[in-house]
Order: C-alpha cells, then structure tokens, then sequence
C-alpha cells in the first residue's frame, strides 16, 4: 500500500535531513499529519522564520538575526583573540562552558578533499582577512582531532603564521572523569605529549 502523495512528499522531504531515515521520517510526517493545524501552523512559520531571518554574522560567520552578532557587537569580548571553529554547534559548546571571553570564526566545516571539500569551500578567506585586518593578537585552533580538523587546523597554522598572530590549539588527552586504563593509545599519546609541568 502506497500513502497518499502529498505524504509521501513529506516523507521524503524529510528523509533529506541528516540522521534521518524513512522510518523516523515516516513516523514524523504521520505525526505532523494527525498534529492540530495551529501546531502546524506554528512549525511552517518557524522554519519560514529562521531561512528569511537569520543569515551570516559578517563578522564571525556564526548564524544570527543580527549583524553584528551578540558575541561580535560585546564591548566586553576581547576582539584580538578569535577562537577557529569548524560549526556553529562547536561554537555554542564553548560557549555554554562559560569563561572564554574571546571571539570565533567559523570555518562552516573542515578541509575533507576525498568528499571534495577545499579551501574555497570554507569560511578561510574571511579568517585570514579578519586576522590581517584587525591586528588579531591569538587565533585559538579549536577544529576537532580527527584526521579533517587536523588537516584543518594544520593548514590554517599555515597560512596564518606570516601574520604574527599568537596560534595556539586547544589541548586534547584524557577526558575529565575518565581511566587511563580505559584510554585508547592515540588519546593517552596526545595526553602524553601535552602534558604541562606541575606546580
């Protein structure tokens, strides 16, 4: 049996979102199709609402309904530090630790050449621009510690060190909470490698 086909265009709208597949999008268009109309309603509006209303900080590069964004427009960030992330999500993580008073760039993914994904794919000409520009005094590498945010980090450690900007890459190793007996051996190594002297 075959649904009717404005819910099968629902469906398969929503199997184009990551992480989901036919039956979790099947199951969401069923529920969107027995929801009450102003819940609907409200759901169509949202998502009309973030395309039309949110864009690109010209700053950062991070999404927001203003430009600049809240973090770049805040006298109190220290506007010469930039913390490089490789998303939005990695920006919010830091963010909601608390303590960073610098500001982010947002690269909108890592270097991955095997999927296609080059340089010019990325938010990297306005990083280089900013630092240029602004006589940033440290770019925090913050990409992630797999093989693309290390191929990332090392390219923009690159092109940024005719700059003399500070670069600095966050530190990675055993997680808070964890056992070393627990630890894979490329963690502990990392672990190994950044260690710092006790005071």
């Amino acid at each position: 049996m075959q649904y009717a086909e404005p819910i099968d265009r629902l469906i398969k709208a929503i199997t184009r979102l990551p992480g989901i597949g036919e039956k979790t999008a099947t199951r969401l268009a069923l529920y969107i199709l027995n929801a009450k109309k102003e819940y609907v309603g409200e759901l169509v509006e949202s998502l009309l609402n973030v395309k039309e209303k949110v864009a690109l900080c010209s700053g950062c590069m991070t999404f927001s309904d203003t430009d600049p964004c809240s973090v770049c427009s805040d006298a109190g960030r220290d506007a010469l530090t930039i913390c490089v992330v490789s998303d939005y999500k990695d920006m919010m993580a830091l963010e909601s630790m608390g303590g960073y008073r610098g500001t982010y760039h947002i690269l909108h993914g890592n270097l991955a050449p095997l999927k296609g994904v080059g340089p010019d794919d990325l938010k990297i000409r306005e990083l280089v621009e900013r630092v240029e520009r602004n006589g940033v005094k440290e770019v925090i590498l913050a990409t992630g510690f797999d093989s693309e945010g290390e191929a990332t980090s090392a390219y923009l450690a690159r092109l940024l060190k005719p700059y003399n900007a500070r670069l600095t890459r966050i530190a990675s190793g055993v997680p808070v909470g964890s056992y070393v007996e627990y630890m894979d051996g490329a963690t502990l190594g990392r672990a190994m490698e950044g260690r710092k002297e006790v005071s």
